[in-house]
């Protein structure tokens, strides 16, 4: 993972603490839990990050839900 791609990463990960009303650190367990860093995040990198910052919540939300987590 390059510099660009981890700053997107943490980016991302606060941002769904903050919209969530979650502590960050729980965002990424259950990140880490569902893969959701390397295998959808990090994969998808030049495409999300293009993307606004809702949108990309969404995605994640969504990726959360088929994996059985609910924010």
């Amino acid at each position: 993972m390059n510099k660009d791609t981890f700053s997107f990463v943490i980016y991302m990960i606060h941002a769904c603490a903050n919209h969530w009303n979650q502590k960050p650190s729980m965002v990424y367990k259950n990140m880490k839990r569902t893969n959701c860093i390397m295998g959808f995040l990090v994969p998808n990198y030049e495409i999300l990050h293009t993307q606004s910052t809702q949108y990309v919540i969404t995605d994640i939300k969504e990726y959360f839900n088929v994996r059985g987590i609910i924010v």
